[in-house]
């Protein structure tokens, strides 16, 4: 009797556990979950990026402003070889007040340079790594690196390196 009992405990308990087992997804459902349309979040990155410089160019610090993520960790530095210089600014405060000032310093707006089609982009979770040349009619041939976040369904810029190279020289 008392073993009759115990085994109806048993399988009762056993029915219990396994009837509350949590499904796991299959690693093709983990998958399918996290697969990305690579195009569009490219074609999405390209035009925060070209959205970005036109409003640069056109001295607008609103339209600029929106682009960037406003983080203390921010980054954005230049290297100007034909000019010889270098700057660096880190943190969202720094960085805004840098073009703010470089914005009051030299108002008129350049001319835009020939907006990005290609791009490098290397996609990572919330995160994208992107590279790409652009030649600008007044410094010349640039290199331009830019981490970008997701922020609220929105690709947005969270460091930016650039490096100037100028003209090439006729010989």
């Amino acid at each position: 009797m008392i073993y009759k009992e115990f085994s109806v405990l048993v399988v009762s308990i056993f029915l219990l556990v396994t009837s509350c087992k949590k499904e796991v997804p299959n690693r093709a459902e983990q998958v399918a979950e996290t697969t990305v349309d690579y195009q569009k979040e490219k074609k999405a990155i390209l035009r925060i990026l070209n959205a970005e410089t036109k409003a640069a160019f056109e001295r607008d610090y609103e339209g600029w402003q929106q682009k960037w993520v406003h983080h203390p960790n921010t980054s954005k530095t230049y290297i100007d070889f034909p000019e010889d210089s270098f700057t660096e600014a880190v943190g969202w405060e720094e960085i805004s007040g840098f073009v703010k000032a470089f914005f009051e310093k030299h108002p008129e707006p350049e001319p835009v340079p020939a907006l990005l089609d290609s791009i490098d982009v290397r996609l990572y979770e919330n995160g994208a790594w992107v590279t790409y040349e652009q030649q600008d009619s007044l410094r010349g041939r640039k290199r331009e690196t830019r981490l970008m976040e997701k922020v609220d369904d929105q690709w947005k810029i969270a460091g930016m390196h650039t490096t100037i190279y100028g003209f090439e020289k006729q010989e």
